[in-house]
């Protein structure tokens, strides 16, 4: 039984022997006297009557609370007479099963609804992190970590606030305050073995910013940084300005890709090779080589002089050699130096680097790499360029191959093509696939057939790897994981992806799925086989074997690459160096336009190619196709045009055939003849 709370003076309170909490923790307890001070006792305490002392009663549930009040009478905060709410028991036997009730039936806040709660107190209610801390006893250091806390990327919160990750992880990932780098981060490592390593996660964010010495950041350098927006983390007081962080990554990337490709162009001029390839970093990936011819070059035959000098240093090496073998012979200090500089003269003479002639030169492709100062230079070892088809001579279906004569005089303008960074490419690259992949997706009958020679394939050839394409269904890592273009394919493919009937994925055990699956309607189902194959595409940059694949699928699909995508300045043109930039306005429209944007600058000549090549500059209408029309290379399905017939399969069916589309007719040579 009990009786509704009454006040009673705290002088008339004892803690009950009763109590099960029989420890204390200091630091809990000087909060809990903050709180009490602050807000007043929130909560009444509940006691039993004191046998023989009318008013006084022991207090079985709230002792930590009754020494709180009694501490903060002896320091004055309250006064003497101060009364205290408390829920009398009259039956004194539930006095121990109340306190065991009080003390155990108590649920702790959760980090995230601390962060939450100091969160609002600061931005509904005006209070400062110290206010709040005074207020509830604790440290004001505590306060600031869980407002960071409160301040990480929302999927990471979120995932605190779930208890799908421990306290631990999310202060991991708030060791930056860069919430894009959390976000990277936490998806690249929430599907692997090492998403609650909180090590892994301290060293993929660390890792994802450049120090101030990364050849990178010497390349483009500090002011040119800054002055596009990039933000540094201070280094403390022990470490040195090469230890600082450079943590818009994607800011530096593409200031060290403009630069590199800028400075790569001059060196393709100087050098006259064929193709040059930029890659930012000190070494060329392996994965970009591993299917490239090395190009070895000749070795210069020796003149009479090395030859004959050679001899004489082959005699005297065996003549050394031969006093050696004597066991009479006591070799000097002098006789030892005297072979070693021997040997040393000799491998000058033979080993020789291969001579690459000016003609090997002009079809080579080179990768400009950084020196770990900063530096662009060639890579030392050069490659024989792939062979692709936008170089072929193959006439049109009727036989008529005049347009040959046409396409000589556009070599200059091929040339002339600007050196393109792996990141562009792989940019290109992404988006190509993005298009090729709604196509397919669009095309139920076409992926069913993609499909399933896929599967026979791998199975025939076993590693076949011609065909990019994982068939599990999983979708294959992005290229770049940083960027995500908002293309017309991307948006549509947002579209197809929430029309899926997924009815059948609420059932519990797999055969129920599986029954349900098999019951939707045709249609249904068939969407989700385009929807599995086409997600399986990988994003393959140009001049790879695999890529010949993708151009091909797109070919047969007839996509017009011109209606889906137009270059902006983030997908293409601000990737671009401003005389790179100018030579496609003179490509479309001759060296008049490029003198109408001369002066323009590189921000502001981005933006007006923009919007030049997407139809929304007033030119002259030949200009305008022109512009409508032109792709980079890398974007490029067809590579040239085809008037042929559609031909047919053995069925009759009719196949794509691209001969009637615009951008499958335009080639680079034929828009230097347009221009």
């Amino acid at each position: 039984m009990t009786k509704p709370s009454i006040l009673v003076p705290a002088t008339h309170l004892t803690k009950s022997p009763v109590n099960v909490r029989k420890r204390s923790d200091p630091r809990a307890d000087a909060e809990l006297e903050a709180s009490i001070a602050g807000h007043g006792l929130i909560q009444n305490l509940v006691g039993v009557p004191v046998s023989r002392r009318k008013g006084h009663y022991r207090i079985t549930a709230g002792g930590r609370r009754l020494d709180a009040i009694h501490r903060l009478i002896e320091k004055g905060a309250l006064p003497a007479n101060h009364e205290v709410p408390v829920l009398v028991l009259t039956n004194m036997k539930d006095g121990r099963e109340i306190s065991l009730a009080e003390n155990y039936d108590r649920l702790q806040m959760s980090a995230a609804e601390d962060c939450q709660a100091f969160r609002d107190l600061i931005e509904v209610e005006g209070r400062s992190t110290a206010d709040i801390a005074k207020r509830f006893g604790i440290e004001e250091r505590f306060v600031i970590g869980r407002l960071r806390l409160a301040n990480l990327a929302p999927p990471i919160f979120e995932a605190l606030e779930a208890d799908d990750i421990t306290l631990d992880v999310a202060k991991a990932y708030a060791t930056t305050a860069d919430t894009a780098r959390q976000t990277a981060v936490w998806e690249s490592l929430r599907g692997t073995y090492s998403r609650d390593n909180v090590n892994e996660i301290r060293r993929a964010l660390n890792g994802y910013s450049y120090r101030a010495n990364d050849p990178k950041a010497l390349l483009v350098g500090r002011d040119a940084y800054l002055a596009a927006g990039g933000r540094v983390e201070d280094a403390d007081l022990f470490s040195t300005a090469a230890d600082e962080r450079w943590i818009d990554t994607h800011i530096l990337d593409e200031l060290a890709e403009a630069k590199l490709a800028a400075q790569a162009q001059a060196i393709r001029d100087r050098e006259g090779l064929g193709e040059v390839r930029v890659v930012t970093g000190t070494q060329v990936p392996y994965m970009e080589t591993y299917a490239l011819r090395p190009l070895t070059g000749t070795a210069e035959p020796l003149s009479e002089e090395q030859q004959a000098r050679k001899h004489e240093i082959e005699a005297e090496i065996a003549e050394i050699e031969l006093l050696a073998e004597n066991e009479d012979y006591e070799p000097e200090h002098d006789d030892d130096q005297r072979y070693a500089a021997l040997q040393t003269e000799l491998a000058g003479i033979v080993e020789r680097a291969p001579l690459i002639d000016p003609e090997q030169k002009a079809t080579a492709l080179a990768y400009v790499v950084l020196a770990p100062d900063g530096t662009p230079h060639v890579h030392h070892q050069l490659y024989i360029a792939p062979v692709t088809d936008q170089g072929s001579d193959e006439v049109d279906g009727n036989g008529d191959d005049d347009a040959g004569d046409e396409t000589k005089d556009a070599s200059v303008a091929d040339d002339a093509r600007p050196a393109m960074s792996q990141r562009l490419r792989e940019m290109l690259a992404m988006m190509k696939t993005e298009l090729l992949a709604i196509h397919v997706a669009s095309d139920p009958a076409f992926a069913l057939d993609l499909g399933t020679f896929i599967m026979v394939d791998r199975e025939t050839l076993l590693a076949s790897s011609e065909v990019p394409s994982d068939l599990r269904a999983s979708a294959p890592s992005r290229l770049l994981p940083d960027f995500k273009p908002a293309t017309a394919a991307a948006g549509e493919w947002t579209k197809l992806d929430e029309a899926l009937d997924r009815s059948w994925v609420h059932h519990e055990t797999v055969s129920d799925r599986y029954d349900a699956f098999c019951a939707l309607p045709d249609e249904a189902r068939t969407a989700w086989l385009g929807w599995a194959i086409a997600r399986t595409l990988h994003a393959v940059p140009d001049g790879r074997d695999e890529a010949r694949f993708l151009d091909h699928l797109g070919t047969r699909l007839d996509i017009d690459v011109a209606a889906w995508w137009r270059p902006t300045a983030l997908t293409f043109f601000d990737k671009l160096t401003k005389p790179a930039i100018l030579s496609l306005f003179e490509e479309i429209g001759g060296q008049d336009l490029r003198l109408r944007y001369s002066g323009s600058k590189k921000h502001d000549l981005a933006a007006s190619a923009e919007r030049l090549f997407g139809g929304d500059v007033i030119v002259e209408p030949e200009i305008q196709e022109r512009a409508m029309a032109w792709l980079p290379d890398p974007m490029r399905f067809a590579p040239q045009l085809r008037s042929n017939p559609a031909p047919s399969d053995d069925s009759g069916r009719d196949l794509p055939n691209t001969g009637d589309r615009a951008i499958a007719g335009i080639g680079d040579e034929s828009l230097a003849q347009a221009a």
